[in-house]
């Protein structure tokens, strides 16, 4: 199909004005002020504001997790992550203790293959490193999967610094990069241990066993040894203060250091776990929700470019899941569903509320992640030869986001009742119409998308 987006705001990392934008053959033929093209389907779209498709580099679907499963497999998943204006989404393929990288990609691609309604790729996250690991995080680099995730916390994913150093280095020696989850294993197992021992139990608990200072704690001692392995590095759904402080300190001498937070970072605060009980269980996540201190730091990151991705985080379960802590938020499944609704509360709370422009909106949400996660051009531009993954937003549409109307399979969702000043109309997903009028018309058009190694031109 053949279309032609007439007038429409087209918003790059640099600029936004209004242009026309022709679509053939799954690509981004053209986009000039005024085009001509008699044999395509024409679109008028004044009024609205286009964007390149949104790119999610932090998702974990039909993942085994707490005992459980994620609500939202790759079918769901995606259909949440397209309607929300995520054309390409990252999962984290994970690597369970004794088996090889290239059997846990084998397995990701079983769960992801044929089902996606929107594209995909994998980090690959690392739970055993060993001599056999090592060898093949080159095999990884070949079939497309150039970023890593490590974990400096959870007994089935922790790597101890000694392999947290041995990991960065053979990555860096591949030509890759990892995403690192920062917080302090030890002291949060000493700290929920005194908890439990005084009978501290309730969901509220939480926040109190997993504070900013261990997150940050984490990151300063992760930049030392990424500093030592000479290696760049990110850090994933930042949260506090503390911790943004660590980096930039490390930015100020030197060290090259990317940053990512999430919606949930931004607009909810740890007021919610005082809600107890299975109420304030929605919104356990780890690291868990900070003061509105943190919120302030994060956004004014934001508007300073010092932050370079908003992902989501995006790791759903069902009430019934959540309900297994009940008497003990030890056993409470860690995340929330986000994939769905990023976009529409980044333009509402974000860009459209002057905290970020719609300029950064875009690099945020398209052109820095397609950079940073080996992707761009093909993907995170409105450029001739692109794919043509477009996101079309209506600034004058009104909506709320409830749990009736997701696609995700979660029960609930963390910004119940949330009114949004500007919605999703429609998405192209590599010149395809999959979203029209809000609502998801193509399902299961996604396809793999190997990536190259991160760019640091942003």
């Amino acid at each position: 199909m053949k279309y032609l987006l007439k007038q429409g705001m087209v918003v790059s990392g640099t600029g936004h004005q209004v242009m026309d934008i022709l679509l053939e053959n799954g690509k981004i033929k053209e986009v000039a002020s005024c085009i001509h093209a008699d044999d395509a389907e024409v679109l008028d779209l004044n009024g609205k504001i286009v964007f390149p498709g949104f790119i999610d580099a932090h998702t974990h679907f039909d993942l085994e997790v707490s005992g459980t499963v994620t609500a939202d497999d790759f079918y769901s998943g995606t259909k949440a992550a397209i309607s929300g204006g995520t054309t390409l989404i990252i999962d984290f393929a994970t690597q369970n203790k004794g088996e090889t990288l290239k059997e846990a990609l084998q397995n990701w691609h079983k769960k992801a293959d044929g089902q996606a309604s929107c594209d995909y790729a994998f980090h690959m996250a690392i739970s055993d490193w060993n001599e056999e690991t090592a060898r093949q995080i080159s095999d990884m680099m070949e079939q497309g999967v150039s970023t890593f995730k490590l974990y400096m916390t959870y007994p089935a994913m922790r790597l101890h610094d000694g392999e947290l150093y041995e990991a960065l280095k053979t990555i860096r020696e591949a030509g890759g990069i990892a995403g690192v989850h920062c917080e302090n294993a030890d002291v949060i197992d000493a700290l929920t241990k005194e908890a439990k021992n005084a009978g501290h139990l309730d969901c509220s608990t939480h926040p109190r066993v997993r504070p900013a200072g261990l997150e940050a704690e984490a990151v300063d001692r992760l930049l030392t040894i990424a500093k030592l392995a000479d290696t760049a590095v990110i850090v994933v759904h930042l949260t506090s203060v503390p911790a943004y402080e660590v980096i930039c300190r490390a930015r100020e001498k030197g060290q090259m250091v990317f940053a990512e937070t999430c919606p949930q970072y931004l607009l909810l605060d740890d007021s919610l776990y005082e809600k107890g009980g299975l109420e304030g269980s929605k919104y356990v996540c780890a690291p868990p929700l900070r003061g509105k201190e943190d919120q302030n730091c994060l956004w004014t990151a934001l508007k300073e470019d010092r932050i370079q991705t908003i992902g989501t985080d995006h790791c759903s379960f069902t009430m019934k899941q959540k309900a297994v802590g009940k008497d003990d938020f030890t056993k409470i499944p860690n995340g929330m569903p986000g994939t769905e609704t990023r976009g529409p509360l980044l333009y509402t709370y974000g860009a459209g509320a002057g905290k970020i422009t719609l300029e950064q909106m875009c690099r945020l949400l398209a052109e820095n992640p397609a950079k940073l996660y080996g992707i761009y051009p093909q993907k995170g531009c409105l450029s001739p030869g692109s794919d043509g993954d477009i996101v079309i937003l209506d600034p004058h549409k009104e909506g709320m986001i409830t749990a009736k109307s997701q696609e995700s399979k979660a029960d609930y969702v963390p910004f119940e009742g949330w009114k949004l000043t500007g919605c999703i109309d429609k998405v192209f997903l590599r010149g395809n119409l999959v979203v029209n009028n809000g609502s998801i018309v193509m399902e299961r058009q996604g396809v793999y998308t190997p990536r190259q190694t991160y760019r640091t031109d942003f």
